[in-house]
């Protein structure tokens, strides 16, 4: 049980959430995408989301701004926040404008918010599930693209529900947050992108 938790708390990292968001925005999108298009956006949002954000983590663990990976502690989750904050925010002003997507660009200010809010709560000291936003905002998205796109997607959305409670299982197995710090970083990932679609749906 222990290495499964870990699997899908790997699965479904934070940091792998906008990737996957992006390729299920493309895979239900009926609008025509070609393939210049596709990469000219998946291909910057993995390396700002994913390589860039872990490049980080190894520096400031060498320069010992944070102890782990983990981020078990509120402290330590101030400057990982900030940098991806920063980020998201270049992909959100440099890489979407190129190939625009409003849909995408949305989806993206979805988790500007969501991680500003983690990070205001780090700087008062509270620590929520990092995971459980990055879900709660790829569900909630793929709702709002089910309505938006009038798609029967509910084998998708069904999965990633199923998805959501397995990672709130593992999160609370491995010990990591408890029950009202994944509860409440679930709600901050959904009502982030709940909150936006008065813009765009």
């Amino acid at each position: 049980m222990r290495l499964f938790s870990k699997f899908i708390s790997f699965l479904f990292h934070p940091m792998l959430i906008p990737t996957y968001g992006s390729i299920f925005y493309f895979m239900v999108s009926p609008k025509y995408s070609p393939i210049e298009l596709k990469l000219g956006n998946l291909i910057p949002i993995f390396i700002l989301t994913v390589l860039i954000p872990l490049g980080s983590l190894m520096i400031l663990k060498q320069v010992g701004m944070i102890r782990s990976r983990i981020l078990s502690s509120a402290e330590e989750r101030i400057y990982p926040l900030l940098i991806f904050l920063a980020l998201v925010l270049m992909i959100l002003l440099r890489v979407i404008p190129n190939n625009y997507s409003v849909e995408l660009y949305y989806f993206f200010m979805g988790i500007a918010l969501t991680t500003a809010s983690c990070l205001l709560l780090a700087l008062l000291g509270k620590v929520v599930s990092l995971h459980m936003a990055g879900i709660g905002t790829l569900l909630m998205f793929m709702v709002i693209l089910s309505f938006h796109f009038e798609r029967n997607i509910v084998v998708a959305i069904s999965l990633c529900t199923l998805a959501t409670g397995l990672l709130a299982s593992a999160r609370l197995f491995l010990n990591r947050h408890g029950r009202a710090g994944v509860l409440t970083g679930w709600l901050i990932g959904m009502v982030a992108q709940l909150i936006l679609i008065q813009f765009w749906l």
